[in-house]
């Protein structure tokens, strides 16, 4: 019986997987136009499957040498003649290249890979491998993963200087080499640029500056993840809806194959320790739970991101930055910042302005900064911790009733609001004082598109129930009036008949508490701070 994995490459005959035959397609066509190119998706986003799929696809046109980088130590990266040898070691090593391999050429690579004195350089191996390509029936494509490794080496970009050069006499010198290249890794290997041997700049042309662009979406749509289920479906008979569930865990993933995939991994096992039932499991409420185990896990995934926060304090500051004071940032590929969030799988381009990737993402992230003020000693949380048994009514939050405990506990802390407050203090507050109310029971996101410096929706999922909370500042009855038509418009999305406004009013004369108000068919309460 298949599985769902999450751990090194999946495969189809053991593992549900989204059927990658239009992914795969798409590459071929660079590969038969001759493109150079490099697939760069952030830790996990499915680029050794897609390589691992790609090479058998590939068979039956091309010879693939396929090679994966991280089989070669660093000292292997010291100096060309190093190199050489540690990839001559790994092609003849390539168990599935031996028949393919003429004998002359395979005697030249055994012999770089043997000798110790001298060893050849990068030239002798590109005469070798142009010899192979000349011969072979079949072009060759060569394809090498995990090049992050080998970018931080001269002896690299010597590499791939040696690789543009043969690209350039392929189409100016009829110079027969590989019909394709393919580097795979999270590092955009297009902008590393030539250092200058002995000096500290660089110069200005990349040596990869032949690759073509590579553009092909490798998130995993709702129909292909529905593929997946349909699958699994067929062989467990749940009885879920395929077609809803595969959207419900798009749209907390937006197709993050790592997070797709833990997702279904965790309802297929241990979410089965808390809902027993399997037609119950593959449910909204089953997803919900899986997304809570998610978020409380130390994976891989959220290591490699919480290392790079930690090692490039600019980028943990810029994200900070986007979640907490609702900056709006414009896309920007020449800004270091912006490329590096994207590089590292933090962001996306959505029309042309930065979005945190994926809700997962999002709320990993605000209770990583929710976290560190807690650890200052937040009032907010402490007193939103100590009063969280009297907010849960039939198993339901009384979300009017935490509205108002938290008016109480802002006015005795801060008394009346001060000209310097800005949105982002009261969304910090509010999230403290709720997080340990709905904590290990329920989850909880900000919707992107209304979260700026004029409004908050705040989407709280607790027990297969959701609630949505507008946060603002109040700019006039008008500006409210236009809020509460916003919110109606909502809550009408969700399919909710209540929702709740909380705003931070500055008028000296006005009314704070928790007023009930009707706008058509909804109901609002409308909290003033």
């Amino acid at each position: 019986m298949k599985t769902f994995n999450t751990t090194a490459v999946c495969i189809p005959k053991k593992h549900y997987m989204v059927d990658l035959t239009e992914r795969l397609l798409e590459i071929k066509k660079l590969v038969d136009e001759g493109k150079y190119f490099t697939i760069n998706r952030a830790r996990q986003y499915g680029k050794t499957t897609t390589i691992t799929a790609l090479r058998k696809y590939l068979d039956d046109e091309y010879i693939v040498i396929s090679l994966d980088f991280q089989g070669i130590s660093s000292e292997g990266f010291k100096t060309e003649q190093d190199f050489v040898q540690s990839f001559c070691r790994l092609v003849i090593r390539n168990q599935k290249l031996m028949a393919d391999i003429p004998n002359d050429i395979r005697d030249e690579l055994t012999k770089y890979a043997d000798q110790k004195d001298p060893k050849a350089e990068l030239s002798a191996l590109f005469i070798t491998l142009n010899k192979w390509c000349e011969c072979s029936e079949k072009a060759l494509v060569l394809i090498i993963d995990e090049v992050d490794s080998a970018t931080n080496n001269q002896v690299f970009l010597d590499f791939l200087a040696q690789l543009r050069s043969g690209y350039i006499s392929r189409d100016t010198d009829n110079i027969t080499t590989f019909q394709s290249v393919i580097l795979a890794g999270v590092t955009d290997v297009k902008h590393l640029k030539s250092k200058i041997r002995g000096e500290a700049g660089s110069k200005e042309n990349s040596p990869w500056n032949i690759a073509a662009d590579f553009t092909i979406d490798m998130s995993l749509s709702a129909e292909g993840i529905k593929g997946m289920l349909d699958e699994y479906e067929s062989d467990h008979h749940t009885g879920m809806d395929t077609e809803e569930m595969a959207e419900l865990i798009r749209d907390y993933t937006n197709g993050y194959p790592f997070l797709v995939s833990r997702i279904c991994e965790l309802l297929d096992t241990e979410v089965g320790k808390k809902i027993e039932d399997i037609h119950a499991r593959w449910t909204r409420d089953g997803i919900d739970e899986a997304v809570k185990m998610i978020l409380a896990e130390n994976n891989t995934l959220f290591q490699s991101l919480t290392g790079k926060l930690n090692n490039l304090p600019e980028l943990k500051a810029s994200l900070r930055s986007i979640l907490i004071e609702g900056t709006k940032l414009t896309w920007n590929p020449d800004q270091r910042d912006i490329v590096l969030m994207q590089m590292y799988g933090f962001v996306r381009n959505y029309n042309n302005s930065v979005r945190i990737d994926n809700r997962i993402f999002e709320t990993r992230l605000y209770n990583l900064f929710l976290s560190e003020e807690e650890m200052k000693s937040s009032v907010f949380f402490r007193e939103g911790d100590l009063a969280k048994n009297i907010f849960v009514e039939n198993g339901k939050l009384n979300v009017r009733l935490i509205l108002e405990h938290f008016i109480q506990t802002y006015h005795q802390i801060y008394g009346p609001l001060e000209d310097r407050f800005k949105e982002k203090d009261g969304r910090e507050q509010f999230l403290l004082y709720l997080k340990p109310i709905i904590n290990g029971t329920g989850n909880y996101y900000i919707e992107a598109q209304t979260r700026d410096q004029k409004r908050t929706d705040i989407i709280i999922d607790y027990l297969g129930h959701q609630d949505i909370i507008e946060l603002k500042i109040w700019h006039g009855e008008r500006y409210n009036e236009s809020g509460e038509r916003q919110i109606s418009e909502y809550l009408d999305y969700f399919g909710l008949d209540t929702g709740y406004m909380l705003s931070f009013n500055f008028n000296k004369n006005k009314k704070t508490g928790v007023k009930r108000v009707p706008v058509g068919d909804k109901l609002l309460y409308e909290a003033t701070v």
